[in-house]
């Protein structure tokens, strides 16, 4: 199997979106991450579910998470406040030395399994000639690799 087979179709995102819309979408059609394109619609980069929750959850619960459960649940219901204004292009990381989780529609199941581990990313786009092909979610990389076991 190669990525154009295993990917799927998918919404993607521009920088300049709001970035609570970008939540919203995830949250609505279960995605672990979106593809966000430049301004003429080329994939870029990607935005993992986790990068968003990076974000919002503060630095001092992140660097010690024993802070979390003495944190009301009122304040907890707040986290995604911090991401009124902001656009999508600051949940990004402002300064990444790994590449974006993009494939080549031939790429094969191994090089997405091995990109998804270099880029820490549950979502790869898969892109011919600049445009959105699909993309390959964590759980179909696995069921294609489960279906490759049992062969």
């Amino acid at each position: 199997m190669i990525a154009r087979d295993l990917a799927t179709p998918c919404p993607s995102i521009r920088m300049e979106d709001d970035a609570i819309d970008a939540v919203r979408l995830m949250a609505e059609q279960h995605l672990p991450g979106l593809v966000v394109c430049t301004a003429d619609g080329r994939p870029a980069h990607i935005l993992p579910g986790t990068q968003v929750l990076r974000f919002v959850v503060p630095r001092y619960v992140q660097d010690d998470p024993a802070l979390a459960r003495v944190i009301d649940e009122r304040t907890s219901e707040r986290l995604l406040g911090e991401l009124a204004g902001r656009k999508v292009r600051d949940l990004l990381p402002a300064h990444s030395d790994v590449e974006p989780a993009i494939a080549d529609p031939d790429d094969t199941v191994l090089e997405l399994a091995a990109m998804m581990t270099r880029t820490h990313s549950p979502l790869v786009a898969v892109v011919d000639s600049g445009e959105l092909v699909g993309c390959v979610t964590l759980p179909r990389l696995l069921d294609a690799l489960l279906s490759l076991g049992s062969a």
